[in-house]
């Protein structure tokens, strides 16, 4: 990557944008994802608990950096949005450490009201130097 230009990602294997953004952009050497939400890229089907949401949502985040031949340990930065913040928590932290491996990225969740999802999440990914 060069320059200073965005480049759009997009991939059929993460839900198409449900308004005007990309599923991902990539610039000044990081791959900034779209907040992804639990919907099947293939069904639009959301599973019911918060732990498969934030399996589904997190598959779809990683296939966005496999477009561009990113992986998981690529990720330095990830926000999450909860809709029950107390009551999901452990949950959600107990799937996520599924995905990803020390050193951990940094990551940033807030309680969130979510338009009929309990799980959001976008990431911020380094291109290898």
């Amino acid at each position: 990557m060069s320059g200073h230009g965005k480049q759009e990602v997009r991939t059929d294997d993460a839900p198409r944008p449900a308004g005007a953004y990309s599923q991902g952009v990539a610039a000044a050497g990081l791959l900034f994802t779209a907040g992804f939400g639990p919907q099947d890229p293939a069904t639009g089907a959301v599973p019911g608990t918060v732990e498969e949401q934030t399996a589904q949502v997190l598959r779809n985040v990683r296939a966005v950096l496999a477009a561009r031949g990113l992986g998981m340990d690529d990720v330095v930065k990830v926000t999450v949005h909860l809709q029950h913040l107390r009551r999901d928590f452990a949950a959600y932290d107990a799937v996520y450490r599924e995905f990803f491996t020390a050193p951990y990225p940094v990551r940033t969740t807030v309680g969130s009201d979510l338009m009929g999802i309990l799980v959001e999440i976008d990431v911020v990914a380094a291109f290898p130097r």
